[in-house]
């Protein structure tokens, strides 16, 4: 039974701060166990990213613990901000890098630089770090996220029904949605948000009051984040996924709203034109907006909100998708495949 040691920021399994990174990882380290592995979570306490010397300290123990020759997978939060911790045991480690979001600085060049090996959530990451970083690329894997069955979403026959799950947080764009609504509050819809609240106080307290200035506080509602079974409810009854996020390596909220069988309506940034796709027809299976443009997205939402026909047509394309997507025993095995060559 091979072993593997994954070190995990503290908050992996925080109800308060979901996230698809931490709902990557876990997932990551329940089908590597059902495949077989031994595996070893250390949950290192600390404000990843920005770790306290107590916290590199900390994570120092951990590795120094760690015998000699073991194979060692560390979250990227963690990961690219620690490369003295990751150098000073990179000669007897076999380090494993796995990235959600490249950070682009000397630090994280350093980090990468140190480890045996890189795994990035998307092909979208992979190829931003080749481009950054004089990595080689065959040690640079991908192994993007699966998404599990659902029965699909019946929708209304309005549209009206807006769902948005991201953090609630300037990179997310919520304050451009916003905008965009108040641009469209002639038509009748609602929004619902579904995320922390907590990671940006004030970007939160300047959504209200924005919100409240445009006489929407009865049509927006920011719920926090919600329970799997509550989420999953909320996903059933959306009508479309809206995602206006600024920067985006994967977005793994797209192919959860694609396999209920929702459109989604999204920036064209990072990896999320990925992760909508498009049917073997070529079809895609919902919008792609410019980022940060509240007019693009309104105009976007009155094209979703005023024709039948289109939002006719984009469900019938996301059913489509909904075949093609890939399940988790994908990811699973091409993180596998780079696990075992690392340790070979």
């Amino acid at each position: 039974m091979p072993t593997l040691h994954v070190i995990l920021p503290g908050d992996i399994d925080d109800p308060a701060s979901p996230s698809g990174g931490n709902g990557y990882d876990r997932r990551i380290c329940a089908g590597l166990t059902a495949a077989g592995w031994l595996v070893r979570e250390h949950a290192v306490a600390g404000d990843w990213p920005r770790p306290s010397p107590a916290a590199q300290a900390a994570l120092a123990r951990v590795l120094a613990g760690t015998p000699d020759g073991a194979l060692v997978l560390v979250d990227g939060l963690v990961a690219s901000v620690v490369p003295d911790v990751l150098a000073a045991h990179s000669g007897r480690l076999r380090l494993v890098a796995l990235v959600h979001l490249p950070r682009d600085d000397d630090t994280e060049a350093r980090a990468l630089a140190a480890v045996t090996a890189v795994v990035a959530t998307s092909a979208w990451t992979r190829d931003a770090l080749l481009r950054r970083y004089p990595l080689p690329a065959e040690r640079v894997h991908v192994a993007p996220p699966g998404v599990d069955p659902a029965s699909p979403a019946t929708g209304s026959a309005t549209g009206s029904a807006l769902l948005c799950v991201a953090a609630v947080a300037r990179h997310k764009g919520h304050d451009v949605l916003v905008e965009a609504l108040t641009m469209v509050a002639d038509r009748h819809w609602t929004l619902a948000c579904v995320g922390p609240l907590h990671r940006e106080p004030e970007f939160v307290d300047r959504l209200r009051e924005r919100i409240s200035a445009g006489r929407l506080t009865d049509r927006i509602q920011l719920t926090g984040p919600l329970p799997g079974d509550r989420l999953a409810a909320a996903y059933a009854a959306a009508d479309l996924l809206v995602h206006p996020s600024r920067g985006e390596t994967y977005g793994m909220v797209v192919t959860e709203a694609l396999a209920r069988g929702v459109p989604v309506l999204a920036t064209a940034v990072g990896g999320l034109p990925d992760a909508l796709g498009r049917t073997a027809a070529g079809d895609r299976p919902g919008l792609l907006v410019p980022p940060d443009d509240p007019a693009a997205l309104a105009t976007a939402l009155r094209r979703w909100l005023d024709d039948a026909a289109l939002r006719a047509h984009l469900r019938h394309v996301a059913v489509q998708r909904r075949d093609t997507l890939a399940d988790w025993s994908s990811a699973i095995a091409q993180i596998t495949t780079a696990l075992k060559e690392a340790s070979a």
